[in-house]
């Protein structure tokens, strides 16, 4: 597809995000959550009180792309024109890709490591300035782009299936299933954030990692597709007055039997490395201290929450905030 029909296509599923509450919502707004409860001392207090704000704004990335036509190439890296195992290959340094490759190829096929990158900088420089309004403001984006670093399809110019006769495995994978699914994820943690001293690695870790799923992504597709009929795999809907032809939820339910936990464990991996990223951002900028006062109640909230986080109750007991009414639009 060209530019011009990406970018026409991305328009599209923006707007299917909107309706179906994809990873680009439920997802992206829940590991900004537990990212939080990974941090540690002070940095997690300070985070627990602005927990509404990360939560909320976590989609934010994807809105802007209605109104700012450079977006798109940030959530997004397309390894496969950018030579053979480029995932190993690629400079680390954006000056380094730019030189390489030329600014205009990662404009068009992504950038979306090296963006990254560039936010955890501009969150070290808001720590540092101990300016409340950009740390939320760069921590809840950060949050999303790392987010997208963990979906396979965010890594291929086969991105939603459609050099494959696959079309729509994109939002299949990172919207359809979650939604079904999320009530019986694991979404507890162990992980305590960890300070990175390579933060460029490892992002481009999380990127080779999600870009090797993508074999068995697309060959479960096929395989399970081989127990349904067009009529049972498919689903048609009118949404806003247009006719919309995806999965349906009998198909996306076998399709996540075939995978097992590797979406769940994307998700995961997906908050831990929010939960590192913003622990080293702090950590680089001097570890600065802010003024947290919490009255007993709230730190029994808080608590709470952090014992209903370890034992995966964070669901059951109503606090995962994806899933409460004003954080789902």
């Amino acid at each position: 597809m060209d530019r011009f029909g990406r970018k026409i296509f991305l328009v599209g599923l923006l707007g299917a995000l909107i309706i179906c509450t994809s990873w680009g919502f439920l997802v992206h707004r829940t590991v900004n959550q537990l990212a939080i409860y990974e941090l540690r001392g002070d940095l997690r207090e300070f985070f627990m009180r602005h927990t509404d704000y990360m939560v909320k704004n976590a989609p934010r990335p994807d809105q802007r792309r209605n109104r700012d036509s450079t977006e798109a190439a940030k959530h997004f890296i397309d390894l496969e024109i950018f030579g053979d195992s480029s995932a190993w290959k690629m400079p680390m340094k954006w000056e380094d890709a730019v030189q390489k490759f030329g600014k205009d190829s990662l404009l068009e096929y992504g950038y979306l490591p090296y963006l990254v990158v560039k936010i955890k900088d501009s969150l070290t420089t808001a720590f540092r300035q101990k300016n409340t309004d950009s740390v939320l403001f760069y921590a809840a984006d950060l949050g999303h782009y790392i987010g997208d670093a963990h979906v396979p399809l965010h890594t291929s110019v086969n991105y939603d299936g459609q050099l494959t006769n696959q079309k729509g495995l994109h939002s299949l994978w990172e919207s359809t299933i979650p939604e079904i699914e999320l009530n019986a994820y694991d979404v507890s943690s162990r992980h305590k954030a960890t300070y990175l001293a390579h933060p460029d690695q490892q992002i481009w870790e999380a990127i080779r990692e999600s870009y090797q799923l993508l074999p068995e992504l697309f060959l479960q597709e096929k395989e399970v597709s081989k127990r349904f009929t067009d009529a049972t795999k498919f689903r048609t809907q009118v949404r806003r007055g247009v006719e919309v032809k995806s999965y349906s939820s009998e198909f996306a339910k076998a399709y996540s039997a075939s995978l097992g936990a590797s979406i769940n464990r994307q998700l995961t991996r997906s908050a831990n490395m929010i939960a590192d990223f913003i622990y080293t951002s702090w950590v680089d900028a001097g570890k600065p201290s802010f003024d947290i006062s919490y009255s007993k109640k709230e730190k029994k909230a808080a608590k709470k929450e952090l014992k209903a986080f370890r034992k995966n109750k964070l669901l059951k007991d109503s606090l995962l905030l994806a899933r409460k009414p004003g954080f789902t639009d």
